[in-house]
């Protein structure tokens, strides 16, 4: 499949439930929503939620990345003490 931007080659699927042939940008079928095989079980395992820190600002639900600093609001992680 051809990029309608940029022109350049898009890597392919073929949806299990309405068996179009789509691009592969998430781990869903952008035409009928369906969960893409293969793709669903490396989007679960990628997220393991007891490794995470949430962020140290009460008000915030953002989690910290490894640079220390909330995902959500960018405030820097202060452990407490």
């Amino acid at each position: 499949m051809i990029c309608e931007k940029c022109g350049g080659e898009v890597e392919t699927t073929t949806c299990n439930v309405c068996g179009e042939e789509v691009a592969k940008l998430g781990p869903h079928c952008y035409l009928c929503g369906a969960g893409l095989r293969g793709e669903i079980e490396e989007a679960d395992t990628a997220d393991d939620f007891s490794d995470r820190i949430l962020c140290s600002d009460g008000a915030c639900i953002g989690v910290v990345n490894e640079q220390g600093i909330c995902k959500v609001c960018g405030k820097p992680f202060t452990p407490e003490t």
